[in-house]
C-alpha cells in the first residue's frame, strides 16, 4: 500500500501514462505475490477493487499540471465563494440563485477573484456557447415555473394547456 501511495505521489514527475503503467505493474505484482503475505492477502482485494473503480481519474494529477492532488485544494476556493455569497445576500444557507444558476455563478465568482477580466477579455467571448447556456438556464426556469403553477392550481394549469393545444 505504501508503494502505491509513493507511486501515485509521483515525486519523479513522470507522465500520467508512465504512472499508469507502473501502477498497473504494482497491482499485478500484488496479485501474483498475495500468497506470500498470508492473511494480509485478503486486504489486497478491496484495495484493487477501489483502484479499479477510481481508475478513470486516478492519474489526472500526473497528466494535468497544477491540478490539486486532492479536493482539499478546491475547498478554499469553494469556501470563499460560499462566504462571499453569504455576505452579499445576508443568508446563512445557499441562496436560490446559487443553487439554480450555480454552474454559472460559481465559475464566474471564482474566476473573477483569481484574475479580474478586462474589457478586452470580455469582448473576446464566444457568444454562441454563452447564448446556449442562457437557453438551458431559461428552459430550467420555465420548467420550475410550470411545476409551481401546477402545484398551486392543477385544474387551471391543465385547462390552460388544453386551450394552447
Amino acid at each position: 500500500m505504501h508503494s502505491a501511495a509513493r507511486l501515485l505521489a509521483n515525486p519523479a514527475g513522470e507522465t500520467g501514462a508512465q504512472v499508469r503503467r507502473r501502477f498497473t505493474g504494482l497491482l499485478a505484482a500484488m496479485q501474483r505475490h498475495r500468497h506470500r503475505v498470508g492473511d494480509l492477502g485478503s486486504a489486497d482485494d478491496p484495495f484493487r477493487k477501489v483502484a479499479r473503480s477510481d481508475w478513470p481519474g486516478l492519474f489526472h494529477a500526473a497528466t494535468v499540471l497544477d491540478l490539486p492532488r486532492t479536493n482539499k485544494g478546491l475547498e478554499p476556493l469553494l469556501g470563499s465563494q460560499r462566504s462571499h455569497e453569504r455576505r452579499a445576500t445576508g443568508r446563512k444557507t445557499a441562496s436560490p440563485g446559487a443553487v439554480l444558476r450555480g454552474s454559472v455563478r460559481l465559475v464566474a465568482g471564482i474566476t473573477t477573484r483569481l484574475q479580474v477580466p478586462s474589457g478586452r477579455d470580455l469582448g473576446r467571448v464566444d457568444h454562441e456557447p454563452w447564448q446556449e447556456l442562457r437557453r438551458q438556464l431559461e428552459r430550467g426556469r420555465q420548467a420550475r415555473t410550470a411545476r409551481t403553477r401546477f402545484r398551486r392550481d392543477p385544474d387551471a394549469y391543465l385547462a390552460a394547456l388544453e386551450r394552447c393545444a
